[in-house]
């Protein structure tokens, strides 16, 4: 049976975002079901046909002054010639954001994801980790797409949070198996 492939494309100009997409990575590969790459905006020139080919595309990026990065905005921009083609129809699309505060607007954040998949004729999936104050999984509550929070400092141990990037790698998982279980060869 072949692997699905899923692409985790972000910008991270921090280095805290490329921390949640490498987390979402490992819980795609524990499902044992897909293989998962793991693609700045910034090197996405060389990479187009890799998520032309992807099964899934997990969005991600910070959120600054309510909404994506600049640098996100320029990929989403750049993918105009792939939706007059339609490329991205059906595939299954997530999304995170990261940001320095418990809130930081993170919600328009993943708003402006969901919008930008559905343009595209993606199938969104959302966040099914039940908030658990206990554990800190999906501490924020949030069940769109991930919110993750990180201190203005460098990434390090519980910066961003464990239980953050865990509520990640279990949004990984999950859609690598909704992706085995849509999966239609023919």
């Amino acid at each position: 049976m072949r692997m699905n492939q899923i692409v985790v494309v972000y910008h991270s100009p921090w280095g805290h975002t490329a921390a949640v997409a490498n987390a979402i990575a490992d819980g795609v590969t524990s499902a044992g079901t897909s293989t998962a790459t793991v693609i700045s905006v910034d090197a996405v020139d060389s990479h187009w046909q890799q998520l032309d080919a992807a099964d899934a595309l997990i969005f991600g990026c910070p959120t600054y002054m309510g909404n994506v990065t600049a640098g996100f905005k320029a990929f989403m921009d750049a993918s105009g010639s792939r939706w007059l083609q339609q490329r991205w129809r059906n595939k299954l699309a997530a999304g995170f954001t990261n940001s320095g505060s418990p809130s930081g607007d993170k919600l328009q954040t993943l708003i402006a994801l969901t919008l930008f998949a559905a343009q595209h004729g993606m199938l969104w999936i959302g966040n099914d980790t039940p908030c658990d104050p206990d554990t800190g999984l999906n501490r924020s509550g949030s069940y769109l797409g991930v919110m993750t929070e990180s201190r203005d400092t460098p990434v390090g141990p519980d910066n961003p949070p464990a239980s953050d990037l865990e509520t990640a790698r279990r949004l990984g998982r999950r859609v690598a198996e909704t992706c085995a279980r849509m999966r239609i060869d023919g």
